[in-house]
């Protein structure tokens, strides 16, 4: 009569070799590359289950990067950026390094400081097609970008929009000592309105606003 083999357990979590870490379910990790000079991967762990031999092993959903995606790395994609994608995988618990988390865009935005174990996801990822969800986002100044979250934008008083300082033509340090800032449409609509009623137009070549490094 043949052997059944033992079969597969769940376990609740599992303790990351050579740290204080403690894994579970739902949690992000950081895993160990097959080439050493790559950064670690990043993957959401969906089960941890041991066999009869006690080796225990991760069902993940992978995070792409960026520059992994079909369409690589663009100007608006932040350094700490991750794409949440449809990818499974089982891997070894051994080839978990730590532990990170994976923001959502907002709460990123939100944050004092930037950790090293800190990222953030706004986009789903298809990985055999490299479609996203969603696949439209809001798009700021002049040049129509969606928002980078690690580049300095200074809002206009006027419209309410945000601007790169290099697309006004300023440099990050002018928009830092900034109080007021009205963009080249709102300047010329503004100073236009000065002539008409009889006062002199506005001095707009040193406007005056608080920079936000992110919008909130």
């Amino acid at each position: 009569m043949a052997k059944t083999k033992p079969g597969k357990k769940d376990l609740d979590s599992y303790s990351v070799k050579g740290t204080n870490k403690v894994v579970k379910v739902g949690d992000c990790v950081l895993m160990r590359p097959a080439e050493s000079e790559k950064p670690p991967y990043v993957a959401l762990v969906e089960k941890i289950e041991a066999d009869h031999r006690n080796n225990v092993r991760v069902r993940v959903r992978w995070y792409y990067r960026p520059e992994e995606s079909i369409g690589g790395r663009r100007q608006f994609h932040g350094a700490k950026e991750l794409f949440l994608s449809d990818h499974y995988d089982v891997q070894s618990a051994h080839t978990i390094e730590g532990k990170c988390i994976v923001h959502s865009f907002k709460n990123y935005t939100k944050l004092e400081n930037v950790g090293a174990e800190d990222y953030f996801c706004r986009f789903e990822y298809k990985a055999a097609t490299g479609a996203f969800t969603p696949d439209r986002v809001a798009v700021y100044c002049k040049c129509e970008m969606p928002y980078n979250p690690d580049d300095l934008m200074v809002q206009c008083e006027g419209c309410k929009d945000w601007f790169h300082p290099s697309c006004m033509g300023m440099t990050i340090e002018q928009a830092k000592k900034l109080e007021q800032f009205l963009c080249s449409d709102c300047a010329s609509e503004n100073d236009a309105k000065s002539s008409l009623s009889g006062f002199p137009a506005s001095q707009v070549s040193e406007p005056k606003a608080e920079p936000k490094r992110r919008k909130r």
